[in-house]
């Protein structure tokens, strides 16, 4: 990467921050992405969510977008459809892509309509609607809110008795709950950029699972990268999570995540399509291990903008 090619990129906002959960985790990865822009030489403006942001598009102060949003609105296609209308490109997926994969539910009928495998699953709106939910699903159960990342108010359900305060759990966070089927196995995430899947990791969380908890604070979780799987099944895994990407409409950069249970059959959990870029964060984990160190890494994500 050349000044000049640097220059080239304009006036760049990246945006962080916002009103929703993931508030602080953008945060976070916001102080290490401006620091990589900063030595890139990008010219860049650091914004805190997307109506401030908005505002200052509309005078015509920034050339392109990093989004480091996560969750609604930031992460949902909200963004992506109001910069289209100012026509303003943004890293990472575009509306469909963003506001697809923010909905979990709707992500798994799309896999399950492409013949992609998801575990079982049922919606509900209300924490007295799970009468019949054991019965179909059966136990144990990962209970979660259905537009919520970095595993914010998701629960394992191991008894009946637990399911009713899990759904009121995820319902604080939205209006509508997902219950799976709990897939016992190992855990792994598939990192995308530029419609190439970088080095599987599989994770070890030396808890019951990958909680927030896991993912930010507690230190004791153990990343496999390179992962303890054949080349063989790794590309043939990789080639299924770039398909499972591909098919609900996303693009540029993002995280597949998936289980391999104790037959070695894969399930597809979710789309991440605004990655965490903190210290502990996979994206860049990922990255190191094909030889992407941060700036790079910061630099090819910001050559995803485009206006959908």
């Amino acid at each position: 990467m050349t000044p000049r090619a640097a220059h080239q990129m304009g006036h760049v906002a990246l945006v962080i921050g916002g009103d929703s959960a993931e508030r602080e985790i953008s945060l976070r990865g916001g102080r290490a992405v401006a620091a990589a822009l900063e030595s890139l030489g990008v010219e860049f403006s650091v914004v805190d969510g997307p109506r401030r942001l908005l505002e200052q598009v509309a005078a015509g102060h920034f050339d392109r977008v990093f989004n480091l949003l996560h969750g609604r609105g930031g992460e949902d296609g909200a963004l992506q459809g109001a910069l289209r209308l100012y026509g303003v490109p943004v890293t990472g997926s575009g509306v469909l892509g963003s506001a697809l994969t923010m909905d979990k539910e709707q992500t798994k009928r799309v896999w399950s309509a492409c013949g992609l495998p998801t575990p079982g699953w049922r919606v509900v709106e209300h924490s007295q609607s799970t009468e019949d939910v054991i019965a179909n699903l059966g136990l144990p159960l990962f209970v979660k809110p259905a537009r919520e990342g970095s595993s914010i108010g998701m629960s394992r359900v191991s008894t009946p008795d637990q399911l009713e305060p899990a759904v009121e759990r995820a319902l604080a966070h939205d209006r509508r709950a997902l219950i799976e089927q709990l897939i016992v196995g190992r855990e792994f995430t598939a990192a995308v950029l530029a419609g190439r899947v970088l080095p599987l990791i599989e994770l070890k969380p030396g808890r019951e699972f990958y909680d927030y908890q896991a993912k930010y604070e507690s230190g004791d979780t153990v990343y496999c990268c390179p992962c303890e799987l054949s080349a063989e099944r790794e590309a043939d895994l990789a080639r299924m999570c770039l398909e499972a990407f591909e098919v609900v409409g996303t693009s540029g950069w993002g995280r597949v995540d998936f289980l391999l249970d104790a037959r070695q059959r894969p399930w597809l959990l979710e789309v991440n399509t605004t990655p965490g870029m903190t210290e502990k964060s996979l994206m860049p984990m990922a990255a190191r291990a094909a030889g992407i160190e941060f700036e790079e890494l910061v630099w090819q994500i910001l050559n995803t903008c485009r206006i959908d």
